[in-house]
């Protein structure tokens, strides 16, 4: 008999090495997890495509944010009270030096009367201070403690130096100017009398402030008693109230350049010349940005619209618009001789 084959010793040595993928004594009962193979370059691809276009999204974000840091900030025009001075404040402080207590930085007051002139206006001052408005500081103060209202001339300023010159030379005389920050000129006197309300607040804490140009006779007495009478609403615009047509012929005195934004009549509103507004309207407008108020070609008719937004209570006084002196007479227009 020929002999049996011995076949070599088992060792574990010999053995193949499971897969990764074999079942180890936990895994008994388990299907075995089939190895996966590497992404195909058909499979990396959308990954590859994202990677892109996300990158591309960053570098986007980042140009747009250094254009936008590099570009100027845009600049919204405020008429704020800027470098208004109280000439008369400012003569007592410098006769009172050394008193601290002499000069009140915001005085409590009944009413505070602004009264609107210009740089070719000189004749129009002259005849006001020779008739009911003081000339000089004393007379100023004492109408002020007799009435509870004070009252000053309200200008801007102008490029023309000489002016400027003349200017200064009339306030070291009379001391009874408010200087507000704003070009003087015709044609801007919406803004001129929305800086000047801005201003007054600053400067005088009033129940009431006024308006008034330089060519009215007032009776500050009478004018005191008016402001000084008891009124429901807080929110009070008072003055000689009226309406009339929209002029849109531009050859016409009074046109109105944006008419076809009121129609063919103006809402109720006071007449230019003189008008009082209460503290809390004047507060609004105080804190108000210059280009969130729209304004007209004429300055009455822009304060009238900006009242209607405001839902202040119109006050119709015709004894503030005569047309000539009365007994009851509280303001004349163009300068009459009236008599007490």
């Amino acid at each position: 008999m020929p002999p049996v084959p011995t076949l070599p010793p088992f060792s574990s040595a010999s053995r193949p090495s499971p897969p990764l993928s074999s079942y180890s004594k936990d895994d008994k009962g388990k299907k075995p997890k089939p190895f996966a193979p590497p992404l195909s370059p058909p499979r990396r691809l959308p990954l590859l495509l994202l990677s892109a276009l996300c990158l591309l999204v960053g570098v986007g974000g980042i140009v747009f944010a250094a254009v936008v840091l590099r570009r100027p900030p845009r600049t919204i025009t405020i008429i704020r009270c800027g470098r208004a001075e109280d000439a008369l404040r400012t003569f007592r402080s410098k006769s009172l030096a050394g008193d601290k207590d002499g000069v009140v930085a915001r005085p409590k007051i009944l009413g505070f009367v602004g009264v609107q002139t210009s740089f070719s206006s000189a004749d129009r001052r002259a005849a006001l201070r020779s008739t009911w408005f003081p000339s000089d500081p004393e007379g100023l103060g004492s109408l002020e403690r007799a009435t509870g209202l004070a009252f000053r001339f309200v200008i801007g300023r102008t490029k023309d130096s000489k002016k400027m010159a003349d200017l200064r030379k009339e306030i070291d005389v009379y001391h009874d100017f408010m200087l507000i920050d704003v070009e003087e000129d015709y044609i801007r006197l919406p803004q001129k009398t929305l800086a000047f309300f801005k201003a007054a607040f600053n400067l005088f804490d009033a129940d009431f402030y006024i308006k008034a140009d330089d060519d009215i006779y007032l009776r500050p007495d009478r004018l005191a008693t008016l402001l000084a009478k008891d009124r429901p609403h807080h929110l009070t615009y008072i003055g000689c109230m009226k309406k009339g047509p929209v002029i849109t012929d531009p050859k016409m005195r009074w046109y109105e350049s944006s008419g076809h934004l009121i129609g063919n009549e103006y809402f109720l509103h006071a007449y230019g010349p003189i008008y009082a507004l209460s503290a809390e309207v004047v507060a609004s407008l105080a804190i108000a940005r210059n280009d969130s108020l729209r304004m007209f070609s004429n300055e009455d008719v822009t304060i009238g619209s900006w009242m209607l937004a405001m839902n202040v209570n119109h006050e119709d006084n015709r004894a503030i618009c005569d047309p000539k002196c009365t007994p009851t007479s509280i303001a004349v227009w163009d300068i009459p001789r009236c008599s007490d």
